[in-house]
């Protein structure tokens, strides 16, 4: 596993990959780790004795999620490098997963703020930003991912596929900020 500062250097670098839906699922990730660690600091806490077995199970889930998202910006680099080394058919074929790939994405980003929100349900008030730091993150890293499943749509033919994955995309993004209004809410 590379270090933060390794992988910005090759995100900085003049190769395409890692590019924009890599970064986003490790920002997605990021929000993921806050999760974790609020609710470890919560399960540590003597005061939050009684919410013990709720925030182990928001720390196991957050782990999960984070875990996720660092494969998943593994498999949009490599749906990306499919794209760029085909042709033809098999090019319409990779665009296809190049889509599915951040679409995935976005799903998992919306858990990680749908846990944001469990998490502040914990009420460690000393945490309230942290996780309002995550929700925000997750939202923003699922908007990213959405220019990616736009822009592999935009070269995709089979307008049947780009409607069912267009319709899960809109989806996501109109939950997520349903999410986003309900974390900052909450954080208030």
């Amino acid at each position: 596993m590379e270090s933060l500062s390794e992988y910005l250097e090759r995100l900085a670098s003049a190769r395409p990959t890692p590019g924009g839906g890599s970064a986003a699922t490790i920002v997605a990730a990021m929000a993921a780790a806050l999760v974790a660690m609020t609710a470890r600091i919560t399960a540590g806490n003597q005061r939050y004795a009684d919410r013990h077995d709720e925030a182990a199970r928001i720390v196991h889930a957050a782990d999960a999620l984070r875990a996720q998202l660092v494969e998943a910006a593994e498999r949009d680099a490599a749906a990306f490098d499919a794209v760029m080394s085909s042709t033809g058919d098999a090019r319409q074929r990779v665009l296809v997963r190049a889509a599915e790939e951040p679409l995935r994405a976005m799903a998992l980003a919306l858990d990680v703020q749908r846990l944001s929100a469990e998490a502040l349900a914990l009420n460690n008030k000393h945490l309230a930003s942290d996780l309002g730091v995550a929700c925000e993150l997750a939202a923003a890293a699922l908007t990213a991912c959405a220019y990616n499943v736009r822009i592999n749509h935009k070269w995709l033919h089979d307008a049947g596929v780009v409607a069912i994955q267009a319709a899960e995309m809109q989806r996501l993004e109109r939950e997520s900020v349903t999410e986003l209004e309900r974390v900052r809410e909450m954080v208030r």
